[in-house]
């Protein structure tokens, strides 16, 4: 899978992906002479895709990047959310690539990505992208939600919205309508609401998921073997749930103005 980004120093790269949660301060968070980071989790940054939100802290960061660099201990490429001048300074000086805009919650210790800060994209070499659609059905003033087996491929064991897979050659909102009827009996046509797609991290997969929001009302759901009971909730019940990533956004930013 390529994800897009935003090219700050140019360069190309491969490694291992090493993520940190935090935004990290280079002068005091890693041992230049060592590439030893001495924050979070810890591990070592020579010669690993090295992903973090942003950076902070003192210029003088800048120097301990480009020292990392002389000692041969310096990540193969940067990859951040959000560029911030020191880290983007430190990476222009020591010649290392680095990529921002990305939402580094998709990305995993371990994955193998292959880095063109020439022109902003990040490989997820075993990763792969399938799209999906997720709906909010209002049922008189309620919203369905539905508890997914624990035997299913995907996020078992948690509460949805209606959602599914694409078929090939289908438009999302058509999907949408075609998963609804399939999963809770239910015959919809237009949405209310639609949103532009997010992205959910799975295992080896990332989601492209396009939201929707439909009405209706007096509809009676009937569930089929992809799910194992439904409940109508209003949103904060909802937040009493487990549920799959990303979906209470997903509600509360298509009910924002009911």
């Amino acid at each position: 899978m390529i994800i897009e980004g935003r090219p700050i120093s140019k360069g190309k790269a491969e490694g291992s992906i090493l993520r940190l949660n935090e935004p990290l301060s280079f002068l005091g968070g890693v041992e230049a002479s060592s590439g030893d980071i001495k924050v979070e989790k810890g591990g070592n940054v020579a010669d690993r895709v090295l992903v973090f939100p942003s950076g902070k802290g003192s210029t003088v960061g800048s120097f301990v990047m480009y020292d990392l660099k002389v000692h041969s201990k310096a990540p193969v490429a940067i990859i951040n959310s959000t560029a911030e001048t020191i880290v983007a300074t430190g990476a222009v000086i020591s010649s290392i690539p680095m990529i921002d805009r990305i939402d580094v919650d998709l990305l995993r210790d371990g994955d193998r990505a292959i880095v063109n800060a020439d022109n902003g994209t990040v490989e997820l070499v075993d990763v792969k992208s399938v799209e999906s659609v997720s709906s909010v059905i209002l049922i008189d003033g309620k919203i369905l939600v539905l508890k997914r087996p624990a035997t299913a491929r995907s996020f078992p064991d948690v509460w949805s919205l209606c959602a599914g897979k694409i078929e090939y050659g289908e438009s999302p909102e058509a999907a949408a309508v075609r998963e609804i009827e399939e999963e809770t009996g239910i015959a919809v046509t237009r949405p209310l609401k639609d949103l532009l797609p997010i992205h959910v991290r799975e295992k080896n997969v990332i989601w492209k998921v396009y939201p929707f929001m439909f009405k209706a009302d007096g509809a009676v759901p009937v569930i089929n073997e992809e799910n194992e009971e439904f409940r109508l909730l209003d949103i904060e019940e909802i937040k009493g749930l487990e549920l799959v990533q990303g979906t209470l956004d997903v509600i509360e930013a298509l009910t924002a103005d009911d």
